[in-house]
Formats: structure tokens, sequence, C-alpha cells
């Protein structure tokens, strides 16, 4: 039984219990042999719980953390029986990423004192950042927002056709420039367009290079400094894409984008083709910053709003 009806729609929940599918098999077919043979919660399944949650991506340092509290848990209760593990799991996971994600949003909104809402996307080349854009455009264009999209990923020319392709497909405006062209000029002439025009949204793409982290966070300050001079208080939300794909890997992303820039919120896409959901939990613990969408799906409407309570309801479902 689900304890948080009603707050997606069918279809999305639906959606978010197969994009969660392979996670939740992993997950579940490692705790039962965790847990095989064991009556109560004992050292033992303690030392293997924490394996289980290491494997499945959750990150050594949040793992300590969940381990932590169930142990006090025990001994507070003096028994807990291995039957009662997964729930005792789901409200410390749940607690956990309350401390980080405070809302409960299940749609695509913007804060209704932020017009024009300029939103900053970072992230590294492959992870899904074009398309996460792409879909974000789409969803907002949904709720009649008006949305201008910005090529500042100028360091690839596959980068700027990839945003155009989007920009034609959902039917908004984009601002772009030649390959090589100044990164910060075309996000000033996008929020400057994105003013005149009227526009809801602003969204700009950045370049993913990290190979260099000096000159990144150059160039991430220069575009911040430019859209001031047109929104003093622009960027409102600086967005990091990570593949959930790939497990610690995008641990170690957010580590040199949070160092190199100031990141605000959260994206973690391609969470269906994987096992490594666990991933949502330790990023979202470790980096103290709110998880806002997660990919689970290639379709346009497959970028869902990240809602901790259905999250945790579809993995333990």
């Amino acid at each position: 039984m689900s304890f948080f009806k009603n707050i997606f729609s069918k279809e999305k929940k639906e959606t978010l219990d197969k994009g969660l599918e392979k996670t939740k098999s992993s997950f579940f077919s490692k705790l039962s042999k965790a847990v095989a043979g064991k009556a109560k919660v004992d050292d033992d399944v303690l030392d293997n719980l924490e394996e289980v949650l290491v494997s499945s991506d959750v990150g050594v340092e949040t793992t300590l953390k969940i381990i932590d509290r169930i142990e006090e848990r025990v001994s507070r209760d003096k028994y807990l029986g291995t039957d009662e593990l997964n729930q005792i799991l789901r409200e410390e996971i749940a607690g956990l990423l309350s401390e980080t994600n405070t809302g409960d949003e299940t749609d695509f909104t913007i804060p209704v004192n932020s017009k024009p809402y300029v939103l900053m996307v970072v992230g590294v080349n492959g992870v899904g950042k074009t398309t996460t854009i792409g879909k974000l455009a789409s969803q907002f264009k949904k709720k009649g927002l008006k949305v201008i999209l910005g090529a500042a990923d100028t360091f690839r020319a596959a980068a700027i056709d990839q945003l155009q392709v989007w920009a034609d497909r959902t039917d908004v405006p984009i601002v772009r420039q030649e390959m090589g062209s100044d990164p910060a000029s075309v996000a000033f002439d996008t929020v400057q367009s994105g003013v005149n025009h009227g526009a809801d949204v602003i969204i700009i793409d950045t370049a993913g290079r990290l190979h260099n982290k000096v000159n990144l966070m150059n160039e991430l300050t220069k575009i911040k400094r430019v859209m001031q001079k047109v929104v003093p208080d622009a960027p409102h939300d600086v967005l990091l894409v990570l593949d959930g794909s790939t497990g610690q890997n995008a641990f170690e992303q957010a580590k040199q984008f949070t160092k190199a820039t100031e990141v605000t919120s959260l994206a973690v896409t391609k969470l269906d083709g994987t096992a490594k959901g666990g991933v949502v939990i330790g990023i979202s613990d470790q980096f103290q910053i709110p998880v806002k969408y997660i990919g689970v799906g290639e379709g346009i409407d497959d970028l869902q709003v990240f809602n901790k309570h259905e999250f945790v309801d579809s993995f333990f479902k």
C-alpha cells in the first residue's frame, strides 16, 4: 500500500515505479540475501546491510549515517526483527532526504516573485544536460510559461546544434552564436532578449569541461556577472545535471562542480537504465543540495520533479 496517495498522477507514478525498477530489484535481492536465516537485526545483519547500501551506490558516508541511525534504534528498542528492517530503512532514507529536500513539489513551477526566472545549467558532456534543458523547456511551456534558451556551451558545435534541435522541437526561441564565441556574451544576449520579450523562464546551457577547473570556474563566474547586468539577482538557480547510471562517478562530478561554482539544485538523469538509483540518496545527503528533477525515461515527459515521498514510496513499494 502507498502511504502517499494522489501526490502524483497515476501515469507519472507508474513511470516513476518503472524507472526505479532495476534499482529496486537489485537492492532488495541483495537485502534478502543479507538477512537470510536471521530473525533479528544483529551485528552481522548490519555489516551485510552496510555492504548492500555501499554496493547500491548510496555512498560510504551516507551508508554509515544510515547504519548509525539503525544501530540507535536497535539499542533503544532492544529487539528489532529483520522483518521490520524494510520499514526502518524506508523511514531513515525518507528522513535523510527530508533534511535536504524540504519541499514537496510535484509539478514544474517557478517562484512567483522571479520574472524572468534565470536558470543556469551545468554538467559534463554526456550526462544528458542538453536533453534535460529541452525537456524542462517543454514542461515549462506546457504550463503556459514563455521560455527562451541560451546556447552558451560554445566549446562544441554539437552542443549548439543539439540545443537548436530541442528549441525547434519544443518551439521556443534560442539565442546562439558561432562555436568558439564568448559564452558570457551569449548568456548576456539571451537574458537581454528574454527581458525584452517578456520571457518567464530563461535557461542557459554552459560548457562542462572539468579537465581545467580554474577555467571552468572563471567562465561560470563571468557568465553570472554579465547576466547580473541585466537581471541583478540572476541566476536564480544553478542546476547541476548528473548521470545516475555512472554511480560513484556522479559523486566525483558533484564534488568538482560544487568547488567550481555555487550549485543550488541537482537533476539526476538516466535512472531508468540502471540499478544505481541509490546515488540520488547519497548525493542529496553528502552535498546538502536538493534534488529538483530526475530522469526516468527517454520520453519528453519522463523528466519528473523530484518528490522525496514518491521516490521512497516507489523504491520500497
